[in-house]
């Protein structure tokens, strides 16, 4: 384990406006202790028993918009970062909602799949700078990775800040906008289609006789195993592979398998629907 302390790092007031899934995990990884939010950091959401779970952490102040329908538009007043967490079809309204209450020079930031910075700065006031994001949920753990694109109204100021807020959950890439959906489909759903491929290979292990307790640490072992293995040696995936994949030799015969199945193109598939979705969501 590294003995590396965190870089401090101080940003200021943050608004999180519809703390879902993707604003929780964003929100954990600004509560780290080397992370310090000047003004501390207002949350809303829909849910009266979600923002009471906050109710003990003295960094935030937690509103529901079921008890309070003014929470989004008081939350925003003195942020200078407003993260933008609800649903695609809902940023619309939100943004209409909390136009005259945002500073002028308040940044915001969206994580929602598909939403256009064209579409976001229509509902935003003459100047408001927007930026869209790609994170992803390993973000709760700081292990994210997130693709960042500016609208037309950033500054490289803008840039900067948006970079700092995302490096205290993970890893930052600056991209232009049209390639953001693409990152989504690998980075931001990557995650699930790891997680799908683990339940199946647990399934597979417990149907070849072993416990399900068994099956899990045999599975998540090799594969944490692995991905420890890819980032301390240093070598490509391909050299790794080939190192296990002896000539004649069992998993030889197992890559052939997979390789019959034509897993590229099944994975080419399998993101260009996810693109796909995202732009439906974006134009719906």
């Amino acid at each position: 384990m590294s003995d590396m302390t965190p870089t401090q790092v101080h940003l200021p007031t943050i608004a999180i406006v519809g703390a879902g899934s993707m604003g929780r995990a964003i929100l954990l990884g600004l509560l780290a202790p080397h992370v310090t939010v000047a003004g501390g950091i207002r949350v809303t959401n829909r849910d009266t028993a979600n923002a009471a779970s906050l109710a003990d952490e003295p960094r935030v102040i937690a509103t529901a918009t079921g008890a309070n329908p003014h929470a989004n538009r008081e939350a925003v007043v003195g942020a200078s970062i407003v993260i933008i967490g609800v649903k695609p079809a809902m940023v619309a309204d939100v943004l209409d909602e909390i136009a005259d209450s945002l500073e002028p020079n308040a940044l915001i930031v969206s994580v929602a799949a598909g939403v256009t910075t064209q579409t976001m700065e229509a509902h935003l006031p003459s100047g408001q700078a927007v930026v869209r994001t790609m994170p992803n949920t390993p973000a709760t753990v700081g292990r994210a990775v997130t693709g960042i694109a500016g609208g037309t109204r950033v500054q490289p100021g803008d840039l900067d800040l948006a970079v700092k807020l995302f490096e205290t959950v993970g890893d930052v890439l600056v991209i232009e906008e049209e390639e953001i959906n693409a990152l989504g489909s690998i980075s931001g759903s990557g995650p699930a289609y790891l997680f799908f491929i683990i339940e199946a290979f647990t399934a597979v292990a417990v149907e070849k006789g072993f416990t399900r307790e068994q099956a899990e640490r045999m599975v998540r072992g090799t594969f944490r195993g692995a991905l420890d293995l890819l980032d301390a040696s240093g070598e490509s995936p391909a050299e790794l592979r080939r190192r296990v994949t002896s000539p004649g030799g069992s998993t030889e015969r197992a890559i052939a398998v997979f390789e019959a199945a034509d897993l590229k193109n099944i994975f080419t598939d399998a993101t260009d629907a996810a693109v796909a979705r995202q732009h439906e969501m974006g134009t719906a």
